[in-house]
């Protein structure tokens, strides 16, 4: 496959390697204070947080923030929390500006405590205040709603003195993002890749991430599909897919995966992650090759093989079926292979109702490339020249 110019990385082995210091250099560094962060304390009375958040003062959603939402009923539980004084964590803060911040952890509890406040949503789950169940905050008793409106929510703010220009902003958040979510919920690697390794390249999986074919092609909801947004909404958080950004990274594996040989001596997650990092200084007119370079496959992989188009026909307990969802190891492959074949698109799109048939019948006679976890870098060139020798088959007739 030919590259577009400027597209190649070189992946070096020694690139992340740590520089030796000797004490007197790294009692310098520290002097310097480099790689230090510059904080102070805040106190919030929960009654403030509508007020503050309708400020404009404050930005909901940086970059780097995961998709996870929090249900009615975890925002009732916070709540509850709040009602028996339960100590809660500390949200994080950066002043991007000043007094402009970013909220880098704890937007779910602004959130939900904003969303409370102006009756958005009922409580329901309690577990020690299960007479309040049903009940918004303007429905509450009057000592509840006082006993609440007195609690406060603490913040870190890490100050604007902190960085000495963007480039080194960007880092220091990516940095505090990711150790205070060290203990929580494990992040995804793509997740990690959005708060760590977020820039032009990231910015560009995330809103092909987006696109009406990959979304039917993986199995996300597509918001045209319903009549209520509020059920879309809750549907797009449910899907795994999008909550853990794993769309995102199919995305990505499409850009990684042109340049495999990067992939040699490294994890996977090592490779996406190096790939990611070295792509975002990529130009904006590469981004735009690679934007439609994406547009164009995957809806020729629609047009060509349907909607079952990265599922697997596998063998379970002595049957033969589609796996009913998408897969990686599909995925990667007739990507790569379909974006080499291109300049025949039209003519395979005229047989495509024959090429699905005989799908089926090249997987039972290749199914020892595709089954358990074959997904070392020859395994994924095997089974791009076995996709390859299927639809080049097609136009030597």
């Amino acid at each position: 496959m030919r590259l577009y110019e400027n597209e190649f990385i070189k992946f070096d082995d020694n690139t992340d390697n740590q520089k030796n210091l000797s004490d007197e250099d790294i009692n310098k560094k520290y002097l310097l204070g480099e790689s230090r962060i510059v904080t102070e304390q805040g106190r919030y009375p929960l009654d403030t947080i509508p007020v503050m958040i309708d400020s404009g003062k404050y930005k909901l959603n940086p970059d780097f923030q995961r998709r996870h939402r929090w249900n009615n009923q975890k925002k009732s539980r916070l709540i509850e929390s709040f009602i028996m004084n339960v100590p809660i964590p500390p949200i994080f803060l950066y002043e991007d500006d000043y007094s402009h911040y970013e909220v880098m952890d704890g937007l779910q509890r602004l959130t939900a405590i904003d969303q409370f406040y102006k009756n958005k949503f009922k409580l329901e789950g309690l577990e020690y205040w299960e007479e309040l169940n049903g009940r918004t905050y303007e429905e509450l008793p009057i000592k509840i709603k006082q006993g609440i409106d007195r609690r406060y929510i603490s913040s870190l703010i890490l100050l604007q003195e902190t960085a000495k220009s963007k480039s080194e902003a960007r880092r220091m958040k990516q940095i505090v993002f990711e150790r205070i979510n060290n203990g929580g919920v494990k992040l995804e690697g793509q997740e990690t890749r959005n708060a760590l390794y977020n820039g032009p390249m990231n910015e560009l999986c995330l809103s092909l991430s987006d696109n009406r074919y990959l979304k039917i092609l993986i199995g996300v909801p597509i918001e045209d599909s319903y009549q209520n947004h509020i059920d879309y909404e809750n549907d797009l958080m449910e899907n795994e897919l999008y909550s853990k950004m794993k769309d995102v990274e199919y995305v990505l594996r499409f850009f990684a995966m042109r340049q495999i040989d990067g992939y040699q001596g490294r994890t996977l997650n090592e490779f996406f992650d190096y790939y990611m990092k070295k792509a975002n200084l990529y130009n904006e007119n590469l981004l735009n090759d690679l934007k439609a370079e994406f547009e164009r496959i995957i809806e020729f992989a629609y047009d060509l093989l349907g909607e079952n188009a990265f599922y697997l026909w596998r063998k379970r307990n002595g049957k033969w079926n589609w796996l009913n969802k998408a897969t990686t190891t599909v995925f990667d492959a007739i990507m790569y292979v379909l974006s080499e074949l291109f300049e025949h698109k039209e003519k395979l799109l005229l047989i495509n109702a024959s090429i699905q048939e005989d799908l089926i019948k090249f997987y039972e006679k290749n199914y020892g490339y595709f089954e358990g976890r074959n997904n070392n870098k020859s395994n994924i060139e095997q089974r791009r020249e076995l996709y390859r020798d299927f639809f080049t088959s097609y136009l030597e007739e």
